[in-house]
C-alpha cells in the first residue's frame, strides 16, 4: 500500500515538472512575443517622426568670405519658406544653397543670426514648402525617444535615434555667452547635423541640433524649442535680437570674508569691473574700475553670466537699481543700460 502511495506522488510530482516546464515556455514565447511588439512599436515611432519631419529638413551648402565651403542642416519652419539652422552654419557666408528633401536646390538669403544662441534663420522663394512645428520643450522628460534628422558629412537625410538625456544643461556659446536649457541627447550627432532638428515621437520638433563633445561618444546637445522659438520669432520680426549692454569688461571675483561680514553680504562672488567703455551706460552712472558689483535689478550677482541673464531686451532703456563694493563699502547706484550692437 505504500508502494502505491509513493508510486502516485512521484507520477503527480513528475505531472507537475513537466507541466512547469511547458508554462516556462508560454512565458518566454509570451515574452518573446512582448519584446518584438516593443521593438515594433519603437520602430513605428521613429518612422513616424521622420515621414512627418523629414520632408521638412534642407541640406545647406555654405561658401564663406575666403572661398572656402561648409555644410550643415536646417529645416523649413513655414511654408513659405523660413529655414531655421545654426548660427555657426551661416555665420560669414557669401552664399548658402538649401538642398531640398525633393532634389531641389534653393539659394537662401539670411535674415537674421543670434550668436548668442548659436540660431538663425534663413528664407528661400518659391513655393510652398513641408514644414514642421516647435512643440514645448518645458514638456519634455529625461528618458524620452528622440529623433535626429540631418546631413552629417554631406550624407543627406540621415537618421539617428536615441533619448533626453538630461535637461537645463547649459552651453557656452562661440562668443562666450551661456545658452540656457540645452537639451542633452545620446542621438548620435556628427559634423553636418548642425542646425538640423531634434524631433519627439509625434514628429513635433524639440530642439535644433547644436553640437558635441569630442572625442566623447553619446553626448550631443540641441538648443531647446523655446529658446529657439523665442529667438527665431525676433529674427523675423526685427532681423536681430536685442540685448541690454553696460559698457563694463570684467571678471568673476570671490568676495573676502572680512568685507562679507562688515558689510553682511550673503554672496560669495561678484563682478569685478576691469575697464569701462567710455560714455557707455556704465561710465554715465558712476561705476569705476575696481568696483565689485554684486547686484543689478534686486537680483544677486555672483557671475558674468548671471549678468547676460537680466540684460535682456527688457532691460534695454530701464533705470536698473545696482549695488557694488567699493573700497570695502556698499555703494548703490541706478543704470540705464542700453541696447548691444
Amino acid at each position: 500500500m505504500e508502494s502505491k502511495n509513493i508510486m502516485v506522488l512521484l507520477t503527480n510530482t513528475s505531472a507537475d515538472f513537466l507541466s512547469s516546464f511547458k508554462k516556462q515556455d508560454d512565458t518566454n514565447a509570451n515574452k518573446e512575443l512582448n519584446e518584438a511588439e516593443i521593438l515594433d512599436a519603437y520602430s513605428k515611432s521613429v518612422i513616424h517622426a521622420v515621414d512627418s519631419v523629414g520632408p521638412s529638413v534642407v541640406h545647406l551648402q555654405v561658401t564663406y568670405k575666403k572661398g572656402e565651403g561648409g555644410s550643415g542642416s536646417g529645416f523649413f519652419l513655414t511654408p513659405d519658406g523660413f529655414i531655421a539652422t545654426n548660427s555657426h552654419v551661416v555665420d560669414g557666408a557669401v552664399k548658402i544653397k538649401a538642398n531640398l528633401a525633393d532634389g531641389s536646390s534653393k539659394e537662401a538669403e539670411l535674415v537674421g543670426n543670434d550668436p548668442h544662441t548659436d540660431v538663425a534663420v534663413l528664407k528661400v522663394h518659391g513655393g510652398l514648402f513641408p514644414h514642421s512645428t516647435f512643440t514645448d520643450s518645458k514638456r519634455l522628460k529625461v528618458g524620452q525617444l528622440v529623433v535626429a534628422i540631418g546631413n552629417p558629412y554631406g550624407f543627406e537625410s540621415t537618421v539617428t535615434a536615441g533619448v533626453v538625456s538630461a535637461l537645463g544643461r547649459t552651453l557656452r556659446s562661440r562668443n562666450g555667452r551661456l545658452i540656457d536649457n540645452v537639451i542633452q541627447t545620446d542621438a548620435a550627432l556628427n559634423p553636418g547635423n548642425s542646425g538640423g532638428p531634434l524631433v519627439d515621437f509625434q514628429g513635433r520638433v524639440i530642439g535644433i541640433n547644436t553640437a558635441i563633445i569630442l572625442p566623447a561618444q553619446g553626448i550631443c546637445f540641441a538648443v531647446a524649442s523655446n529658446t529657439a522659438e523665442y529667438v527665431i520669432t525676433r529674427l523675423i520680426t526685427n532681423g536681430a535680437v536685442k540685448r541690454g549692454y553696460l559698457g563694463i569688461a570684467g571678471q568673476n571675483q570671490k568676495i573676502p570674508s572680512v568685507t562679507k561680514t562688515f558689510n553682511k553680504i550673503g554672496s560669495d562672488s561678484g563682478i569685478l569691473v576691469l575697464s569701462l567703455e567710455p560714455g557707455s551706460p556704465a561710465d554715465r552712472s558712476g561705476i569705476r574700475n575696481g568696483d565689485l558689483i554684486i547686484s543689478l535689478d534686486e537680483k544677486e550677482i555672483h557671475t558674468i553670466d548671471d549678468l547676460h541673464k537680466i540684460l535682456d531686451e527688457t532691460s534695454i532703456g530701464r533705470k536698473l537699481g545696482i549695488r557694488l563694493l567699493r573700497d570695502g563699502s556698499i555703494r548703490s547706484f541706478f543704470i540705464e543700460p542700453g541696447e548691444l550692437k
